[in-house]
């Protein structure tokens, strides 16, 4: 089972609590995990009138940063009291992806909290939303927390794909499952197993398809296949039968409305590479995120062997 060792929370630069907070906070007394929470801040105007006087705005913005973080300390002394371990900093620069996915590799934490916000489709259609962009590039297991209910899951639903080969996705269902049952041992949880069937991805193919569109002897066999990968993974991790789900339909839309109408508190979904600069990976992920029902933990397949030299080469 998997271990969380070190979460990074990446907080708002608002000094405000959010439900990625009390998600955190929940993680830490659940696992045992330490905390480590970061605020990004940045104030244009005080930067801008630095190149006026850099010697009076240098005092100002310390003055700033320092009153941010007595702010996050004040937050992290309850949870030390009760013998959590939790660090906090404030960076002053702006939340870009580059600068979050920069400090994310330093850190190098085992989980990333953080708050989710919606993106209207037209906003969407003209920039890349900074979620989607640390659902694609965030180097470790990312959680998109949406609400403050329940800060403290009580249902989890692991959303596992069985239409692509198993060893294309370097064991990806495996480490969804893995995590999912670790978040439901730890916080007492009900874990549940969701399969959306009838699709899947045919020889070298960048999308998915329907198997109803092919021939019947080959739509049966790829059907019992992903039937019998179900039972064995959830045979693996002891769920229950109420507890397991094959459904027909499109991936993400199932997923949603599955999870919004049986009130889950987290779903657990992965991602998968693919290769080129434009080409969307994790696109279930991608879409299940524009409405998410629910807080989303991603769960990243393990790196591609050319990743891995790379890594290797910089540690």
């Amino acid at each position: 089972m998997l271990k969380l060792k070190r979460i990074l929370l990446i907080a708002p630069s608002e000094m405000s609590l959010t439900p990625a907070f009390e998600r955190a906070k929940a993680l830490v007394r659940a696992t045992g995990a330490s905390l480590h929470i970061v605020a990004f801040d940045y104030v244009p105007a005080l930067a801008v009138a630095g190149l006026l006087d850099h010697d009076a705005m240098a005092l100002a913005r310390e003055g700033y940063l320092q009153m941010h973080r007595h702010w996050l300390e004040q937050q992290a002394r309850f949870e030390r009291c009760i013998g959590m371990q939790v660090t906090t900093e404030v960076v002053w620069a702006r939340s870009s992806v580059a600068n979050l996915l920069q400090y994310v590799n330093e850190v190098r934490p085992d989980l990333v909290i953080k708050d989710s916000h919606y993106v209207p489709a037209l906003d969407r259609a003209f920039h890349r939303p900074l979620d989607w962009r640390l659902l694609r590039e965030c180097p470790t297991h990312l959680h998109l927390v949406t609400s403050g209910k329940n800060p403290k899951p009580l249902k989890i639903l692991a959303a596992i794909d069985l239409s692509h080969l198993e060893e294309l996705t370097e064991g990806l269902n495996d480490r969804i499952l893995d995590l999912a049952s670790t978040l439901a041992t730890s916080f007492g949880a009900e874990l549940h197993v969701l399969n959306v069937s009838r699709w899947s991805q045919m020889s070298d193919a960048p999308i998915s398809v329907p198997t109803g569109s092919l021939d019947d002897s080959l739509r049966a066999a790829i059907e019992d296949a992903q039937q019998e990968a179900f039972d064995a993974l959830a045979e693996r991790y002891c769920i229950k039968h109420p507890h397991r789900h094959s459904l027909t339909g499109t991936p993400h839309k199932i997923i949603g409305l599955f999870a919004k109408n049986n009130s889950f508190d987290i779903v657990v979904l992965g991602t998968v590479y693919h290769h080129g600069h434009d080409r969307f990976i994790g696109d279930t992920a991608e879409c299940v995120l524009n409405r998410a029902p629910c807080g989303l933990m991603i769960v990243k397949p393990l790196p591609l062997p050319t990743e891995r030299g790379i890594v290797d080469a910089r540690t």
